[in-house]
Parts: C-alpha cells; sequence; structure tokens
C-alpha cells in the first residue's frame, strides 16, 4: 500500500489547505515537461493519486481506516515500506 502522506509530503492530520498547497508543489516538481527525470511521469501520476484519495473527505476516511487496519493487522510489511520509502527518499 502506498502512503498517500508520505508522497505529498505531509502528516496523516494535514489540512485540506496543506493537502492541496503540497499538491501544487509536488506536481510542479515532478511535471513530466518540467522535469527530465525518467521517472517523472511515474511520480507525478502518484502525486495525483494521492491527491485524489487525501482531497475527497470520504475517499480519505476509507484510505485512513485501512491504513490503520493495515498496521494494527500487518505491520511488518507496512514498517518495511516506509522504511525503504524513507531510505529512498534521504539517498534522492
Amino acid at each position: 500500500m502506498q502512503d498517500h502522506y508520505a508522497k505529498l509530503g505531509v502528516p496523516f492530520d494535514a489540512t485540506a489547505d496543506l493537502i492541496k498547497a503540497a499538491y501544487r508543489k509536488k506536481v510542479t516538481q515532478y511535471h513530466p515537461d518540467k522535469n527530465p527525470s525518467p521517472d517523472a511521469a511515474v511520480r507525478f501520476r502518484e502525486v495525483q493519486e494521492a491527491y485524489e484519495t487525501l482531497s475527497d473527505t470520504e475517499r480519505r476516511m476509507a484510505y485512513d481506516e485501512h491504513r490503520k487496519r493495515s498496521l494494527i493487522e500487518d505491520p511488518l510489511p507496512v514498517a518495511r515500506s516506509i522504511s525503504d520509502k524513507y531510505i529512498q527518499d534521504a539517498l534522492n
């Protein structure tokens, strides 16, 4: 499961305004027309997907519930995914 909050670089309790501002910053950063990186299009789509989920109140509530349930039911893969993401971001 992808961490939409991490994709946008916001905390889980972020306001709608903070989510929107982070989205605008990230899409500008990863827009394929402005970013020559080969993975820019993939990251751009990931940011769009994260925003679509977190900007819709009902989808965000469902995502948060699933996220909490995943952490409780099977914490090892989730923790590994989060740490891998952290390490990747730290190296980039």
